[in-house]
């Protein structure tokens, strides 16, 4: 890697390294969430590594940047998720990771930076980022909530049997608010200012919603089977 590249994810973890230690003095994460957040830091910049040199990018771009960071607050996330820890602190991470979404594809296009490597990564983040808040909200909701975050991952998985589902999908303003939402919605529950009555309702709209937003992309993906050339995923 180059030097601009090692400076960047070395960075990212003294960042984490950091954020870590104000938990465990703030909140007071555990040796569990410490353990995990160290882990989940190492293996976020060695699989951003190994992206990096599969796409040939020599050091990160503005807008990967702030995705850097968002995969930062993400394993403080992480950490608290992991160790139970209180709703508040979870909040206070995990709003600014959601809001650093829109940051990201803004200042990409402001930079002109904008690249399939980009959005991969930005989407990773985003997919990552929803799992852990599902496993959150689940652990009061029940395990039927995980079907939120683990959908992503079942489609990556999917994929791998049924290849035409690699294929390219046109931009859909409506596929980004549903993503987006996932997040807001999770984030809210998580918050416990709801009450259970209504965050079953609305993890549960969140919930269907996003299946709409799965099933309609497999069925257009299906039905352009034969005229795809050049797989790229979903985005």
């Amino acid at each position: 890697m180059s030097d601009p590249a090692l400076r960047q994810v070395g960075a990212a973890l003294c960042g984490q390294a950091a954020l870590l230690a104000v938990l465990a003095a703030a909140p007071g994460l555990g040796p569990w969430g410490w353990t995990v957040g160290a882990l989940y830091a190492l293996s976020a910049v060695g699989l951003l590594v190994a992206a990096m040199r599969r796409h040939r990018r020599w050091s990160l771009g503005p807008a990967d940047l702030v995705t850097l960071t968002r995969l930062v607050l993400i394993g403080g996330v992480t950490a608290l998720v992991v160790d139970g820890g209180p709703a508040w602190a979870l909040v206070t991470l995990a709003v600014p990771a959601l809001a650093l979404d829109l940051v990201d594809g803004l200042v990409a296009r402001r930079t002109g930076t904008a690249s399939a490597f980009g959005a991969r990564f930005d989407m990773e983040a985003d997919a990552f980022l929803i799992l852990v808040l599902s496993v959150r909200v689940a652990s009061f909701l029940g395990p039927w909530v995980l079907v939120i975050g683990a959908m992503r991952y079942l489609f990556g998985v999917a994929s791998w049997a049924a290849p035409w589902l690699r294929g390219p999908l046109p931009p859909s303003r409506a596929r980004k608010a549903v993503a987006a939402a996932q997040g807001i919605v999770l984030t809210a529950v998580a918050s416990g200012v709801l009450p259970g009555s209504v965050s079953v309702g609305v993890v549960a709209v969140a919930a269907a919603a996003l299946s709409w937003s799965f099933g309609r992309d497999v069925v257009g993906l299906w039905r352009e089977r034969s005229h795809r050339t050049v797989p790229v995923g979903r985005s």
